[in-house]
């Protein structure tokens, strides 16, 4: 629990905010009180992605299933704003610690105190599934340990059986460590993949460490898969019973009443020493607010009550905007994460900023839906997509999920559109770009450029814009990632003006944007300005997208550097 910023509003609503609880991709979250004196928390959309339809489309959805999922195991929702920004949501402010909190510091929790929590955990789970949802984000950060028992918070991705994915860019939902083998690999989601999150859950609990090891959220998804879960040190009954419930196929895990079955609890949870003493973990409540808000006029309360669930607009938005990248399906892929065909690299180095080495990429060989631009219509473009009539003003920043690894040397998702084989792509140091440099200074400037070599005259536009992705979600009040959360960055970054692949003196001329001069988000058509690379170190991600109008554009190819 944070104080308030200055930019924060003293009042949501009829609630006057007292603390901030938390920030995520989508919003702030804070502690509020109401008229009457009732401590709730508030979710709140940031301004920036208001007009995404769907940020608003998961957030209506999330109030639906707060909404239906009434249980003493859940926060339960008190009220809700649907109609005008700020778009906001308030359930009950559950005190306690959150399980990820109590074991990071008090360490790994006792044999009979993992049982009364993962039997609590598990009669809350078949609660909430007796409702038609599935949570899909079970986890230690989601669990708060409240004096009365555990409850499960963030329906964020939760989804009913009958409601089908808003989100198609790739990503399994979940968190790695935490997420089904089925459902990174088939995105099949249900009540047995909340079983599974259950078991890897309680893992971290009796063990202090995460359930499938630390490192790159694609390799602890496939240990998820393809690997033994760590139950080093655990109790042998207590560690059989968590083994069968991360199973890796779901028919062989237990039902939830059999878990709670196997728990053997005789005594309420609150009665045990270990468990009541996380309480003192708790966080103490403000109860006015800071000086200078406290005089503010505070609103009148709503006139009606919420919306009821038949009265909430339709979610018929295609994508998703959650908090963090794995929070996102797509069914045509069969992996969260997989290869994608080698690159040829025409100047075989490593391209990082601190280890600035100009580097050109090539889309493949392989001819899968491309091809060469002397076997196409010279109409067409570098793929059978039509070429934009018009020169596109900017790239709008919509959802957008890919990143790169240096690790891997590759980005986490195959492109979307074919290029062709003509199409290379180039990453360099802006202040040495033609030999490359040993070094590059952090204040540096990257220089991005683009051609198709099997160009020929006569090629109808094909606009091209450059995304430049930090690794991290970035807080656009400050320029750098959001306080408190280093959450993977889930937007297309920072996007340069389209330039047409086949303009210039040549058709096969390479094109050059410079990184952070020629790039801006884009929110309500108004731009702000790149961040310079020191602010975020690590992996940024590199997307070239052909581009039609601000809103439509797909990428075609996809790299990255690293700056140190």
């Amino acid at each position: 629990m944070d104080a308030l910023k200055d930019r924060d509003p003293a009042h949501i609503g009829a609630y006057t905010l007292l603390a901030r609880l938390g920030a995520g991709g989508m919003g702030q979250v804070y502690l509020a009180r109401s008229p009457g004196g009732r401590l709730v928390a508030i979710k709140v959309i940031r301004d920036e992605i208001t007009d995404h339809p769907e940020a608003l489309a998961r957030f209506r959805r999330e109030v639906e299933t707060v909404r239906a999922v009434r249980s003493a195991y859940t926060a339960n929702l008190i009220d809700a704003s649907l109609d005008a920004a700020p778009y906001w949501l308030a359930t009950e402010y559950v005190s306690g610690p959150t399980l990820s909190k109590a074991v990071g510091e008090r360490g790994a929790l006792p044999a009979e105190t993992c049982r009364g929590v993962l039997a609590a955990l598990a009669e809350g789970l078949a609660a909430v599934h007796a409702h038609g949802v599935t949570h899909r984000d079970l986890k230690p950060q989601n669990v708060i340990l409240a004096a009365q028992g555990p409850s499960l918070i963030d329906f964020g991705i939760a989804r009913g059986a009958g409601q089908t994915a808003l989100t198609e860019a790739g990503f399994a939902p979940g968190t790695p460590g935490f997420t089904a083998p089925e459902v990174l690999m088939r995105n099949e989601v249900g009540p047995a993949a909340d079983v599974f999150a259950l078991g890897a859950t309680l893992a971290y609990a009796a063990t202090g460490r995460p359930p499938f090891g630390m490192g790159e959220p694609a390799g602890v998804s496939y240990r998820a898969v393809h690997e033994p879960i760590d139950l080093a040190g655990v109790e042998p009954e207590l560690a059989a019973l968590v083994e069968a419930c991360v199973a890796k196929a779901p028919a062989e895990r237990p039902g939830l009443g059999e878990v709670i079955a196997r728990c053997g609890v005789r005594a309420a949870l609150v009665e045990d020493p270990f468990y009541a003493g996380l309480a003192q973990l708790a966080e103490a409540v403000p109860q006015t607010p800071p000086t200078g808000q406290a005089g503010a006029a505070v609103p009148v309360p709503p006139a009606h009550p919420p919306l009821g669930a038949h009265e909430l607009p339709t979610a018929g938005a295609p994508n998703g905007y959650g908090y963090t990248p794995t929070q996102v399906s797509g069914p045509t892929q069969t992996a969260r994460r997989r290869r994608i065909a080698p690159w040829t690299v025409a100047v075989a180095m490593a391209v990082a900023v601190g280890v600035g080495v100009a580097l050109v990429l090539m889309a493949p060989d392989d001819d899968k839906g491309g091809g060469s631009a002397a076997g196409r219509d010279k109409s067409s473009g570098p793929s059978s997509s039509a070429a934009s009539k018009g020169a596109p003003a900017y790239a709008g920043d919509k959802l957008d999920r890919t990143l790169w690894y240096s690790d891997t040397g590759e980005c986490q998702l195959p492109p979307e559109e074919r290029a062709g084989n003509g199409f290379m792509g180039s990453i360099s140091d802006a202040d040495d770009p033609d030999t490359g440099t040993e070094t590059l200074t952090l204040d540096g400037k990257v220089r991005i450029g683009f051609r198709d070599k099997d160009a020929t005259e006569g090629t109808a536009p094909y606009y091209v814009t450059v995304s430049v992705k930090p690794p991290h979600d970035i807080d656009p009040s400050t320029g750098k990632p959001v306080e408190g959360l280093l959450a993977d960055n889930v937007n297309v970054g920072y996007t340069s003006k389209p330039v047409d692949l086949y303009s210039g003196s040549a058709p096969g001329d390479w094109k050059y944007v410079t990184y952070p001069d020629d790039f801006n988000s884009w929110v309500r058509g108004k731009p702000s300005p790149a961040i310079p690379l020191t602010n975020d170190p690590g992996d940024w991600t590199v997307q070239f997208h052909h581009i039609r109008t601000p809103d439509d554009y797909t990428s075609v190819f996809c790299r990255g550097f690293t700056v140190k």
